[in-house]
This record gives C-alpha cells, structure tokens and sequence, in this order.
C-alpha cells in the first residue's frame, strides 16, 4: 500500500535569499537531525550567468530501528540520493530526495520546493510531498510503514525549527540580510525591479490578514501557520489529509469548496479518511443546495409559537470558548409544537440553531484569538416525564439527530446533561443508537442538584460561574421562554389529520360504556424488561392502573422478544383475562403503580420496570360508582386511543438504574448508560 503525505505551505518571515543561506547550512552535517549521519556531494553544476545551480547529493542516515528489526535486515545505515535545482532568478529552490538502499522493495520520493510568497516578496514558503511503497520487506511491511511514517514526521516537524535555527545563527554573526541574485549580464536597472527595497511594507499584521485572506481564498495552499491559528494543532497525517481533500474537492467542484473548518470536521468524522470525507461532505453540499441551507439564516422566520414556548436558546459561552445553547427540554410541549407548527418546521428551527452555531464559532475564532470549532449544549430535564416520550415525537427527534449527524458532524464540543430524572435512561436508550459514538462520548450526565458541589466534576467546571443560567442557581438571567403547555387553539388542523392517521396504524381505539374496564395482558419472563405506554383520552374520563401478579411457575410465560415480534402482546382471549367487560381477572393482582385518573383531552405516557417474572396488567376503567374521584355523568362512554410495547433488557443492563442510584456527581454516557 502507498503511503502518501502532501503537506500544507509553511513560512518563512524571512526574504529568500536569506532562508538560501540558512538551508545551506544544513550540510554535511546537521546535528539538531540525528539520524542525518551525513552527506557527500555527488555532483555540482552551475550555469555560466550563475542563476541556476544543480546539486546532487548522496546522504547517510541512521536506521533508527529496533535492534531486532536492525539485525534482521542486516544494516545500521541507509542510502538517500538528493537533487536540489536553485533558480536563483526566480527564487526557487527544487528538491527531490529518493532512497538508494532498499529500492528493490521500497520506493521513498520526497518532493519539496522553497518559494517567494506571493503576498510578501519578504517572505519565503515551503511545502512538500512524500510517498512511501513498501512492495516486500520480508514480512515486515506493516511494521516498515508505521515506524518509516513515525520518522518522517519526525523529521518533518523539526524542518521549520532548523530553518529558523540557523537563520537566529546568521543574525549573531551580523548577517541580516542577503542581496537578491543578479544577473552580471544584464543591466542593473532591470536587477532594480526585484528589488524588496523598492516595494511597500505593510505592518506584519496586515500582510499576514492579507495573506490569510489569499490562502482563504484558495490562491494558494494552506499555511501551517493558518492552520495552527484558525483550525488547530493538527500532526503532519492530518495536515495531509486536508491538504489531500482540499485538492480532491477543488478537483470535484472547482473553486465552489466549503471552508477549511468544514473540511476538517468532516475529516475528523470519518477518522481522517479522504475518500469517507469526500463523500460525505459531497452528499452533504447536494443536501444543502436541494433545500437551500444556506439562504437559511436569511430567510427563515421563527414561528411565534416557537418564540413564546419553545425553552430554547443562545447563552454567553463555555470555558474553552464555545458557544453555549441551553434547550430546557423538560420544560417543552413536545406534542404542542409538533402540532402547531409540524415536523418538518420543528427540523428547520433545529437546522437554523446549527446554522447560528456555525456563524457563532466563526465569530468565535476571531475575537479569541485561537480556534473555535465547536459549540457546547446544556439541556435541563426538570420537568422531563413519559409525556416527552410521545412516540411522534420521538420520530420527530431521531430524524433531526440523523440529519444533524450526516451534515453537521464534530460540531458538538460537550453535551451537559442537567437534573436527569428517573425516566431518562429509556428516553437515552431510545436515542443513543442515532448518536454517533464520538458525539456519545461528549454527553456528561448530572443527578438532582450534584452539580452545584464544588470541586471537580461541578457545572463551574465547564462553565465559569458568572454565566451558569439562574434556573441552575447562577447568577447569569438566561432570557429563555420558559416553555409550557402551547393551547390547543394554536394546533394546525391539517397536522391533526395527518397525525391520527398515522397513529392508527400504532394505536388501537376503545369505547368504555359506564363500568366498563379494558384490560391488556402482558406476560413477561424477562426481569428488568421495560414496559411502557402511550394513551389519549378522547372522550370523558377514565381510570388508569397497573397491576402484576407474579409467575406462579405452573404456567409457560412468553419471552419479551416473542412478545415483540407478535407485535402487540397476545390476542384479546378470555383464557388469558384480556376483557372488554367486567369480568374478574383470574388469582392474587397488586398495583404496581398508582391509579391515576385521566380526564377529557389528557395525554398519558408511563413506564415500569418489570423487575419480576409474571404477568402485567394495563387497565383502563370507566368507573360505575366514582365516589370523590370524578363527576358521574350517566350515559357517557369514555374513548380512549393507547399504545404499548416492551422493551427488553438486554436494552438496560448497567444503565436503568444507573441515573436513579447515581451518587456521583456525574456520569459518561459511553462509560455509564450505553453498555
């Protein structure tokens, strides 16, 4: 396999005939490269005007190998073979370097070229490309490759340091400066126009402004220098791979390429690999220009239902500089604003957040001074209960966390996850699949009001406590909508039609005449399985109750998987008590949990943990005698729409309990809530 490496332009602030003299000072020797033993020069060449010099140059190097590795090949040193072409008229210096030892089975070409900038004939570029095929070194291919690459780095990240370091050596023994090449033959007037004297110096903030602008713009490769100031330390692999999918995108789209940030994030995506980011990022810009992403922060207008009751919004930034958006989703009406304003504008408010994140990390990166790829989010649960868990709205989620995933990777820098109720782990359970595993890594998990402890592991670790929003009990005032129940007023009739047929296919429909009770039968033989339900109540009142009656071991129980692919749990049978009336359920039944009465209009989610092998009950009861517990309207059916299902534990195991026991003042979800 080849190895190839393309780096990004690295510069010099220093005019070229100056970094010339440096660069000559590297041989025979240079001690700050230990394995450079040495060179010998094969040839030397130059013209007759002396503007063009060709040197070829055969140099030693240590194998600095592994004593094994070094027995087994049979040598402690290498052979290179280097040509250096320098055009001094044009100011242009050409190296190509290929290995001698070992060309049978392995080809080494370094390619590199020192140049004047083309902003600032004052300074001076470099940039390089390198391949490596190891064809057959018996056996040892693999490990060749890494340790050759390893070296080569190396190697790579001290070229600049030498360059500098014998440039810091001429200016202590007086040489500053070093008079451009001139051609004996020509006149001294024409010599003039290189002449750097001659040229404006802007200050080496605005020449370097300018020069980012360039590189920005794609005149030119990328600089290390840019890199390292607007995208991050990267090593010479990745520095190579953007450089490489730069070029492969510049191939694909000509000049219409995303920005360098957008590059890397989805570089970093798909671990580095060129041809996944390249796909990737081209199914992402189709994406974006069929639904017109960017005229997004332009032309979409917020819903007023949204700005009255959606918990949502920017909030000053976290410690490491990020953007900070703070969702209090225990507070939302998951099914009010899927109702009133629908999905696929429930997705554009979320798409037009991350489009605000961009710009704000944007923003970001040039106030502060360094990178600022990434934004943070903190979501509040107080208030989080089954309601969130309407199945609708779940659906509604999980699409926007895959949309989100496939064209805004590596934008989330942290996720704080704040007062986690008990009912979380199953809304986490139902999620996290959908969440790639590096965001995954990112979520950090509170419990009641632990992250108010000081000390490591509190909020202020992550936030500075002046900005900590005072519904957390900071003293920073958050300015967002408090959410709430959205009127029913405000529901758009069309979306009612489309939901009720679409929940018709999930939901069955039921009529309670006065005293009748509804009953479905779960049999579980799966302790720690999770049962849980989703019911309306369409008409009048019902009262709602769990029962159990533990497994008397006489009778075969179902696992929870074939109650699963049976689809609902067994068919209504009057051997298994599923009733329409009023018959009596057959042994000894507790309540697992407590009655609750639902009233006209209420929508009902729940849970249990079915800890014990037996038999579940969900009951529904349009009460005959209701004494205090609701008005008694004779001749009134009550009509319900409900949905269950089970959920194995295979799905929980060191999770369900992990979130209700917790004591510690927070948890990763990789480490605590995902096995």
């Amino acid at each position: 396999m080849v190895q190839q490496y393309q780096s990004p332009v690295r510069v010099y602030k220093h005019p070229f005939p100056l970094v010339m003299m440096a660069y000559e000072r590297r041989f025979p020797t240079c001690p700050q490269i230990p394995v450079f033993v040495g060179c010998e020069i094969v040839s030397d060449e130059e013209s007759k005007n002396g503007g063009l010099r060709v040197t070829e140059r055969r140099c030693k190097l240590n194998v600095e190998a592994p004593y094994i590795l070094k027995k087994i090949i049979g040598v402690d040193f290498v052979y290179f073979i280097q040509k250096n072409v320098l055009d001094k008229r044009n100011c242009i210096l050409e190296i190509e370097a290929f290995n001698e030892s070992f060309s049978s089975r392995v080809t080494v070409i370094e390619k590199c070229r020192y140049f004047i900038h083309p902003e600032n004939s004052e300074w001076t570029c470099f940039e390089q490309t390198a391949s490596l095929d190891i064809r057959n070194f018996l056996g040892f291919e693999n490990s060749m490759e890494k340790f050759a690459m390893k070296q080569y780095a190396q190697n790579i990240a001290k070229g600049k340091e030498i360059i500098e370091y014998f440039i810091d050596e001429l200016k202590q023994e007086g040489i500053i400066y070093v008079p451009p090449w001139q051609d004996p033959n020509e006149d001294s007037a024409k010599d003039k126009e290189h002449d750097v004297e001659n040229e404006s110096i802007h200050s080496e903030k605005e020449d370097y402004a300018h020069a980012d602008s360039k590189l920005q713009n794609r005149e030119m490769q990328f600089s290390s220098d840019y890199i390292e100031r607007y995208l991050g330390k990267l090593d010479m692999i990745q520095e190579s791979k953007l450089v490489q999918l730069w070029q492969s995108m510049k191939e694909l789209r000509g000049n219409s390429i995303p920005g360098d940030a957008t590059l890397l994030r989805f570089l970093r995506a798909t671990e580095f690999s060129v041809e996944k980011a390249r796909e990737m990022l081209t199914q992402s810009l189709h994406w974006r220009k069929k639904h017109q992403i960017d005229k997004l922060l332009e032309e979409y207008e917020v819903p007023q239902v949204v700005k009255d009751y959606f918990p949502g919004g920017w909030h000053h930034f976290d410690k490491d500089g990020r953007p900070l958006y703070i969702l209090r989703l225990g507070q939302m009406d998951v099914k009010g604003l899927l109702k009133s304003i629908g999905e696929d504008d429930l997705l554009l408010l979320a798409l037009h957040i991350c489009e605000e994140g961009l710009l704000l990390m944007e923003e970001a990166t040039t106030v502060s001074g360094h990178p600022v790829a990434q934004w943070s989010l903190l979501i509040d649960l107080e208030g989080l209960n089954m309601r969130h868990l309407w199945r609708p709205g779940i659906k509604a989620l999980l699409r926007i966390i895959e949309i989100v995933e496939n064209n805004y990777p590596e934008t989330m820098g942290r996720v704080l996850i704040m007062r986690a109720p008990r009912c979380f782990p199953i809304l986490w359970t139902l999620i996290s699949t959908f969440i790639n595993e590096n965001t995954r890594k990112k979520f950090i998990f509170y419990c009641g009001t632990n992250y108010q402890e000081p000390g490591p592991g509190s909020l202020s670790e992550y936030i500075n406590p002046e900005f900590i929003p005072d519904f957390l009990g900071g003293s920073s005032e958050s300015y967002i909508s408090e959410g709430g129940i959205v009127p029913k007023h405000l529901y758009k009739m069309d979306l009612e039609t489309a939901s009720g047929e679409q929940e018709q296919n999930l939901y069955h429909s039921i009529s309670l005449s006065r005293g009748q009770i509804h009953r479905v039968i779960i049999h579980s033989n799966d302790p720690g399985a999770v049962l849980t339900w989703d019911f309306d109540i369409m008409r009048h009142n019902a009262l709602f109750t769990v029962l159990f009656q533990a497994n008397d071991g006489n009778k075969h129980l179902p696992s929870v998987k074939e109650t699963i692919s049976a689809g609902v749990s067994e068919s209504l049978t009057d051997e298994d008590g599923e009733l329409l009336g009023t018959k009596e359920l057959k042994g000894h039944f507790i309540k697992v949990e407590s009655s609750v009465v639902c009233h006209d209009g209420e929508s009902i989610q729940g849970s249990h943990i079915m800890q014990e092998a037996g038999i579940y009950v969900l009951q529904w009861h349009n009460q005959d005698d209701v004494g205090e517990f609701l008005p008694s309207i004779s001749g009134h059916k009550a009509q319900l729409m409900y949905f269950y299902e089970t959920l194995p534990s295979i799905h929980y195991r060191g999770s369900m309990m992990s979130l209700q026991s917790a004591v510690s003042a927070k948890s990763e979800a990789s480490s605590s809530l995902s096995r």
